[in-house]
């Protein structure tokens, strides 16, 4: 039996499907779990949401920057999404962001996610360090990036508005000798 990098024991992390629509549409509706991960916009419309992800999987793959579903291993079915961004080859540092739908927190897809995530960008791409910006009041992700082992770096206060308040961002890192030393 042959194994993928991209599969852990409770996630697959895949391509966008068209098919996939329907279950990032329904994770718009919390508003509150999309504050905690950028910003609230306006509802998107089914044409609209089906046109994206339609598109998305048309795209070609960037080895480095891209974006990625995070799919429960036992049905293949959306659960939230990663991605990488701010990457610097010369440097050999990216920062990535992670979201899952709220009915499926605290059930181990986002560290496992993560790990996955990590493994790639450290082993098979040689970054030499992984960065996340979290609001600080998303305490679910804060708690997140420490059990992992990543290392709060800074904080840049009062630099996000939401929900009628100002909210820090905490940087968090992750050198891939942190990790192996942790994971491998």
């Amino acid at each position: 039996m042959t194994s993928s990098a991209w599969v852990g024991e409770r996630v697959r992390l895949r391509g966008r499907e068209p098919e996939d629509w329907e279950a990032f549409h329904a994770f718009e509706e919390d508003s509150d779990a999309i504050r905690n991960g950028w910003r609230l916009a306006p509802p998107t419309s089914v044409a609209r949401m089906k046109k994206e992800l339609a598109e998305s999987a048309e795209e070609e793959p960037d080895l480095d920057e891209f974006s990625l579903v995070i799919a429960s291993k036992h049905d293949n079915a959306p659960v939230g999404s990663l991605n990488t961004h701010q990457v610097d080859r010369v440097h050999g540092t990216f920062a990535y962001g992670i979201s899952v739908g709220t009915p499926h927190h605290r059930k181990g897809y986002a560290s496992e996610a993560v790990v996955l995530l990590l493994r790639y960008m450290f082993f098979e791409r040689r970054f030499q360090k992984a960065e996340a910006w979290v609001y600080g009041s998303n305490e679910a992700s804060l708690a997140l990036h420490r059990r992992l082992g990543f290392v709060e770096e800074g904080r840049r206060r009062r630099s996000h508005f939401a929900n009628g308040r100002y909210d820090d961002e905490v940087l968090f890192g992750m050198t891939v000798e942190e990790y192996t030393e942790r994971y491998a």
